[in-house]
């Protein structure tokens, strides 16, 4: 196959951006629920969910573009 038609069908910055994102929205609400039904807090809930979400939406970005650069 051509290498530049290769490239061109690889994900953008943009794409992998927004892909990381809607699943942090996903995920992220897991945690606070998993969270609400252990602590029974629903400000603890939110805490951790938060934290989660920023925290892990830049990691899972990292994660992607390594992937990429090594395929």
């Amino acid at each position: 196959m051509n290498a530049s038609l290769t490239k061109a069908a690889q994900p953008t910055h943009l794409h992998s951006l927004a892909k990381a994102f809607s699943w942090r929205l996903v995920a992220t609400a897991t945690t606070a629920l998993i969270a609400y039904g252990i602590t029974g807090e629903i400000d603890t809930a939110l805490l951790i969910g938060g934290i989660e979400f920023f925290l892990k939406i830049g990691i899972y970005y990292l994660h992607e573009r390594i992937w990429l650069m090594l395929t």
